[in-house]
């Protein structure tokens, strides 16, 4: 099983992140991958850029519209994720609990769906199991 380890970020995490050398920061996130692609359940992950560089699509209205960072009022941000295999919810909340994040910071844990969610007799996933395939030969 699949699943998603999204990281969030309150301003007291990311004021907090501030007394802490930035090399110990990355040396504390290193050990973490490593032991993760050392046992073998990390498929991806990847930080994300300071929220003032991005951009919200909001879809409320009939036209979507595009607005700049920074962000007005924030509770969390998305800061970042992994992607974990592992046998079951039980193991993803353990690698989950030994991420080395402080006070502020939240990780959302999510399975992530494959083709077998869904009806096996509907022509989009039957399609998507095509351009799956399309994306792994791109890849060798």
């Amino acid at each position: 099983m699949k699943y998603m380890l999204i990281m969030r970020v309150t301003d007291e995490a990311i004021e907090a992140s501030k007394d802490i050398p930035f090399e110990q920061i990355i040396e504390d996130m290193g050990k973490y991958n490593e032991a993760m692609m050392k046992a073998g359940v990390l498929l991806a992950g990847e930080g994300l850029s300071d929220a003032a560089e991005g951009f919200v699509v909001d879809f409320t209205s009939e036209t979507p519209l595009v607005t700049d960072g920074p962000y007005g009022e924030t509770k969390e941000l998305f800061n970042g994720f992994w992607i974990l295999e592992v046998a079951s919810k039980e193991e993803a909340a353990e690698w989950a609990k030994r991420a080395p994040l402080g006070p502020g910071t939240k990780l959302e844990v999510r399975r992530v769906t494959g083709p077998e969610d869904f009806p096996q007799d509907n022509e989009w996933i039957e399609k998507e199991e095509g351009w799956r395939e399309e994306l792994e030969n791109r890849k060798a």
